[in-house]
């Protein structure tokens, strides 16, 4: 199976479809620090928010880069499961990376402020909240970005309309005062967490809703792709 990832994350590399999401992700970043410094902890929480529809655009283009021939032929020969899963952790892996550049990014164009005085913790406990954020996002994103993928959705106007849904609602959904936050994963209310107070129960529970939504879309991804044969 760890052929199978190599040969996934191959073929988005060298076809050259990784730029586009890459250049995206960029532009989003610069934009976003260019308005000025931010604390750490505030400037990730709304880094993760923006990364997550480039995450989720990310995952869909690595997925549909694999002609289905191809797909076909890596069932049969690893099995659909392992097939799926290689898919999978693969846009994983690329998500990571991305989210090691947003992490990187704010510091050497000045986007984040340093310490007042030697005391000051805003740093270490602002790196270590991006560095939840931004995990947070990943399985979020890539469980998005599969839903839409071609082999998910059947069709290229189906996985744009799922990409925009979910990457709008999840800001829509995710404000303060919606009816149904839970329909979306907890982006806004981590971006919230981030900017205030980030007590030890709501991290652990906004890592559930996290992980439960992300865990819902994965299952309808499998079950898209078992009925897409």
């Amino acid at each position: 199976m760890s052929a199978l990832v190599r040969i996934r994350l191959a073929g988005f590399l060298r076809t050259g479809r990784a730029v586009a999401p890459l250049l995206a992700g960029l532009v989003t970043l610069g934009i976003l620090y260019g308005g000025g410094r931010a604390q750490p902890a505030e400037a990730y929480g709304v880094s993760a928010v923006v990364l997550f529809p480039v995450l989720a655009w990310q995952t869909k283009i690595l997925l549909d880069v694999e002609p289905d021939v191809q797909r076909r032929l890596a069932q049969v020969t690893v099995g659909v499961a392992r097939e799926r899963f290689a898919g999978l952790l693969a846009a994983g892996l690329a998500a990571l990376v991305t989210v090691a550049v947003a992490l990187l990014f704010p510091w050497p164009v000045g986007g984040v402020s340093g310490p007042v005085d030697p005391g000051d913790r805003s740093i270490p406990v602002g790196l270590a909240l991006g560095l939840w954020a931004h995990l947070l996002v990943v399985p979020a994103a890539v469980a998005l970005g599969a839903l839409a993928s071609r082999a998910s959705a059947g069709g290229a106007g189906y996985g744009v309309a799922v990409l925009a849904l979910g990457g709008v609602g999840a800001v829509v959904l995710g404000l303060t005062g919606s009816v149904a936050p839970w329909l979306a994963p907890p982006l806004m209310a981590t971006a919230r967490t981030t900017a205030g107070d980030a007590a030890a129960l709501t991290v652990l529970g906004l890592s559930g809703w996290a992980l439960a939504w992300s865990a819902a879309v994965f299952g309808g991804y499998l079950w898209r792709r078992r009925a897409q044969g």
